[in-house]
């Protein structure tokens, strides 16, 4: 597998916000989202066997039980089920952040997948892949969707009515260079959407730039 960096860190995203996290940050990304914060894994990394993978998450994170898979696009990696079995064989929580354009069933049904539907303001709304919708659990799967603007918001409205995403866990996340937080608070608050704003937490507690964390 080609991997840019495995780190020790605590989880800023999902429902599993604040708890400390080992993340394994595959190279190679299928998109290229306009607002994108971690382009410097599209290219480099290095090639890493399973075993070997494995070692280094339990060496950093020590009594830490909880992995998150992320890129780039982890589900490119032709192993990325074999470390995900791996690991949950081993006792670990196991979560897949994933652009939702491939199919999530590339790794085992228990991986917690965190499916991150496109907006239009991404630039890549065309590569959401909404069968992956028939291949997630709502008992442990979530959707996150990045709002940049007005139009993307009203825009994943659509969604989670059309498609009744409400039975998932469902946050709306603001682009954190250009979406004003209490912005997009107020416009769910004011239509009473069944969602979770959802803030980058590392970034609040870290440089917004730091790697690695």
């Amino acid at each position: 597998m080609r991997i840019t960096e495995i780190f020790h860190s605590i989880q800023g995203e999902s429902s599993y916000a604040g708890q400390p996290c080992v993340f394994v940050r595959t190279t190679g990304c299928n998109l290229r989202c306009v607002w994108c914060d971690t382009a410097y894994a599209f290219h480099g990394g290095r090639d890493m066997e399973v075993a070997e993978i494995v070692g280094e998450v339990e060496r950093l994170g020590g009594p830490c039980r909880l992995v998150e898979l992320t890129g780039g696009e982890p589900l490119l990696q032709l192993d990325i089920g074999d470390l995900a079995t791996v690991l949950l064989d081993r006792g670990y929580t196991v979560m897949c952040e994933t652009s939702g354009s491939v199919p999530v069933d590339r790794v085992p049904d228990a991986v917690v997948k965190i499916v991150d539907f496109k907006c239009p303001g991404s630039g890549e709304v065309e590569s959401n892949d909404w069968t992956n919708l028939d291949r997630m659990d709502p008992a442990r799967d979530e959707i996150k969707f990045v709002i940049a603007d007005r139009a993307d918001y009203e825009w994943a409205r659509r969604q989670l009515t059309e498609r009744k995403l409400d039975r998932f866990p469902v946050h709306f996340s603001p682009e954190f260079e250009g979406m004003d937080r209490r912005e997009l608070a107020s416009w769910i608050l004011a239509d009473g959407l069944p969602v979770r704003l959802q803030l980058q937490l590392h970034k609040f507690v870290w440089d917004p730039g730091s790697r690695g964390v």
